[in-house]
């Protein structure tokens, strides 16, 4: 399920609005979602942070873009907020995209420079940003999941730090969270749990 929240401002800038935001995520939460993808950053704001718990409380598992103002900046939202994983993005060498935002609130990484994606008119291009590292992310929390809707947060982080490979300083580090997804050994971990024809 797809929910635009934003507006264009000016010829080329999409912006959202806390009011919009909210009323996406409250839609979301009556419509049970359970993973939602947040390619999207801000400053920190009550009101948004009181809609992000009330949607983890109720269940429904945030995965955000870490932001790209840069290493030095300070942490944007909601990725920073509790309850919410905080995706980073790195290139085809597994070093960080530069312009990644870090902090201890990063929990995990993910491919986002020169991701080839769907173009809005026609056809692909690449792209680059944390934006596009965390929907790698999503679909991974949405795979975990599959087999237990109701596995708690902790078990989910948990679960998935099992498929990341440490690439940055040994442990949690603010630059890579707890490491990069490793999605062919996710995959491998569902094909041999599901049984075999006879």
């Amino acid at each position: 399920m797809a929910v635009d929240a934003f507006q264009r401002s000016g010829k080329s800038a999409d912006i959202a609005n806390i009011y919009d935001l909210v009323r996406a995520l409250d839609m979301l939460v009556q419509r049970d979602v359970k993973v939602v993808n947040l390619s999207l950053t801000g400053p920190a704001n009550a009101v948004l942070e009181k809609s992000v718990k009330a949607a983890t409380e109720s269940g429904m598992i945030l995965v955000a873009a870490a932001g790209n103002d840069g290493p030095n900046a300070k942490p944007v939202y909601p990725a920073a907020y509790d309850d919410v994983i905080a995706v980073t993005a790195v290139d085809k060498g597994r070093n960080p995209y530069r312009r990644a935002v870090r902090g201890d609130y990063i929990d995990i990484a993910a491919p986002g420079v020169g991701v080839w994606t769907a173009a809005s008119i026609s056809g692909a291009r690449q792209k680059t940003g944390t934006s596009f590292a965390a929907p790698f992310i999503t679909a991974a929390v949405s795979v975990l999941i599959a087999g237990d809707p109701d596995m708690s947060h902790e078990s989910l982080e948990a679960k998935i730090r099992q498929f990341t490979d440490d690439i940055g300083k040994p442990g949690k580090d603010p630059v890579f969270g707890w490491g990069l997804l490793n999605a062919s050994r996710l995959c491998e971990s569902i094909s041999d749990t599901k049984p075999s024809a006879l």
